[in-house]
């Protein structure tokens, strides 16, 4: 039989652990991960507003927003080639609330290209998701006269170095995926740069250039208007905007591919459950039906399950194929 003293003693017992339970649970309640996002989050785009990375990045935020229950919101810090955003996420705060959305440009070429990059594109940021992939496709001026990749490797052969070939500038991956296209078909062709295809386009129409690399969504309406003529396209596989294009894999060069990637990066750090959080809502949102039909109309692939390793394996395997191309060229920027 219990005594007075020993029942209080019991009591009181009783009431510390179920204090404690209560502070245990309050604690786990208030983890700020467990409710994250709790506020809107930034996405910076390293790109103009407009550009392609701008659209991709705007559907993608819209429908982000949407699974995460806060809103994305874009902001764009353009300039030299996409560094400029790319250094401000790697120096933001690795709690999820700012992310970078990128391409090939920032991770797998600048670091190639540029000296005193101001951020290891490895070492400064957590590969989050992989969002899609975008081709271009083989573009020559009517008066050229071939009709096939085949063709024109055969006239380029036989009048080396006087074909020009245009691009959207140094560096840029229109340059080095002609430069690569070069490199397999064992031909030499003249670079041209242009600081964008607008002008490009305008001279591949007109005969000054003769070949251009070019978005398929933005090349492909000169090609029906019979204003210039399209030989393949760059993608593994073809294209859903133009399936009755060959890819350059099948018009004879085994296994080519030059393709941009689009992908979510944040500030190295992240806390791994916020990472599954936003890495899980992005992948949702690329899933999402009328998403995938937006970006396939701006002729990009979405992305399939694709986990943040894979993302970061394909980004790496990237950035040592470009640098190849780079260094056997020799190329620079100016």
């Amino acid at each position: 039989m219990f005594t007075t003293r020993k029942m209080g003693a019991t009591l009181r017992g009783c009431l510390f652990g179920l204090s404690m339970l209560g502070l245990t649970t309050s604690v786990h309640a208030q983890d700020p991960s467990s409710n994250f996002p709790e506020r809107s989050i930034r996405m910076i785009v390293p790109f103009p507003a407009g550009g392609a990375t701008d659209v991709v990045a705007r559907i993608i935020a819209q429908q982000a927003g949407t699974e995460l229950g806060q809103q994305v919101v874009v902001e764009n810090k353009s300039g030299a080639g996409g560094t400029i955003g790319a250094a401000e996420a790697a120096k933001a705060q690795p709690d999820g609330y700012t992310i970078l959305l990128t391409t090939t440009s920032t991770h797998a070429v600048s670091p190639h290209l540029m000296k005193n990059l101001p951020y290891d594109a490895k070492e400064d940021f957590t590969p989050i998701a992989h969002l899609g992939t975008a081709g271009t496709v083989l573009l020559v001026t009517p008066d050229l006269p071939v009709h096939s990749v085949q063709e024109l490797i055969d006239y380029a052969k036989q009048h080396p170095g006087e074909l020009n070939y245009a691009s959207s500038g140094n560096g840029t991956i229109v340059h080095l995926g002609t430069e690569a296209f070069m490199d397999a078909a064992d031909i030499e062709m003249t670079h041209v740069p242009y600081r964008g295809t607008g002008q490009a386009m305008t001279d591949l129409m007109a005969g000054a250039v003769q070949v251009l690399m070019d978005a398929i969504p933005t090349g492909m309406p000169y090609v029906k208007k019979d204003q210039l003529r399209a030989l393949a396209v760059t993608t593994r596989e073809r294209s859903a905007i133009a399936p009755e294009l060959p890819t350059l894999d099948e018009s004879g060069l085994n296994g080519f591919e030059s393709t941009t990637w689009f992908g979510v990066y944040t500030p190295a750090g992240l806390p791994e459950d916020r990472r599954v959080r936003l890495h899980e809502a992005l992948v949702r949102a690329v899933q999402d039906p009328a998403v995938i039909e937006r970006l396939q109309s701006l002729g990009i692939e979405p992305a399939k399950d694709h986990t943040p390793e894979d993302f970061a394996r394909l980004v790496e395997q990237d950035s040592a194929r470009w640098k190849k191309v780079i260094e056997d060229g020799n190329i620079t920027i100016q």
